[in-house]
């Protein structure tokens, strides 16, 4: 059974076009830059980089960044779109890169595409460089414990269904031409994993819009859709003499 990913390859990269969807655009890019340009970074890895977009940005950015995806045809439109970018084929689970490579490890909305996400965790802290960063952004765990989305109630009302919240499970998503599978996990499943690597949460946000659609945005606010965390991963002691 696949995930989807290479069937919807190609409405994919259709649907993202350069500048990505809404909630890219104008709800997570801002703040993901920010926690970037603040961090003073020069190696970033882009763990599920997809067709490669946060990659062009931070390489535009002056870093030099590497991409890793699963699905071939979106490795070979970001090698297409960048071709002085560096764009792997492999899996978060396995990331075939020396230990502490990076300063900075990205993950832009694909830890909810990593089965064992035990594993991808753990493996984006070992080539993470002592004291360097995991900067991540999710859909928010009460955003993927629904199974319905939006609803109409009796009185007319949109409503925001959600069950089954501490159920770990895959979800099947599907619009415009892309069906996917995605993982709901509760909160604390992630918070757990990432506190057991060891790591020390600097930063946790859920973003609203700035800019876009009004009426499209207005969701954005309504629910908990998205949300950012950057964890550090301790430097390593002097030993005393």
């Amino acid at each position: 059974m696949t995930d989807g990913w290479a069937e919807s390859a190609d409405a994919w990269i259709a649907d993202m076009g350069e500048d990505g969807d809404f909630g890219r655009r104008f709800v997570l890019d801002s703040p993901m830059l920010a926690r970037v340009a603040a961090g003073g970074f020069s190696t970033v890895l882009d763990v599920g980089c997809g067709e490669g977009r946060f990659c062009r940005m931070l390489a535009d950015r002056g870093m030099a960044t590497t991409g890793i995806d699963p699905t071939a045809a979106l490795i070979e439109h970001a090698r297409m779109l960048h071709p002085d970018g560096i764009y792997h084929i492999g899996q978060a689970e396995r990331l075939e890169f020396a230990d502490a490579s990076f300063d900075l490890v990205v993950s832009y909305l694909a830890l909810i595409d990593i089965p064992d996400v035990a594993a991808g965790i753990a493996e984006m802290v070992r080539v993470l460089r002592p004291g360097g960063t995991v900067l991540i952004a999710n859909l928010n765990s009460f955003n993927t414990a629904s199974s319905e989305g939006w609803e109409t109630d009796w009185s007319g009302h949109a409503k925001f269904a959600i069950d089954d919240y501490l159920e770990e499970r895959a979800n099947w998503v599907s619009w415009r031409g892309i069906r996917i599978r995605n993982w709901h996990r509760p909160l604390s499943t992630y918070m757990t994993l990432l506190l057991d690597q060891g790591l020390v949460l600097t930063h946790f946000a859920e973003p609203e819009p700035i800019g876009g659609d009004a009426r499209q945005g207005d969701r954005y606010r309504r629910v908990p859709w998205f949300m950012i965390m950057e964890w550090r991963k301790p430097a390593l002691q002097t030993e005393m003499t």
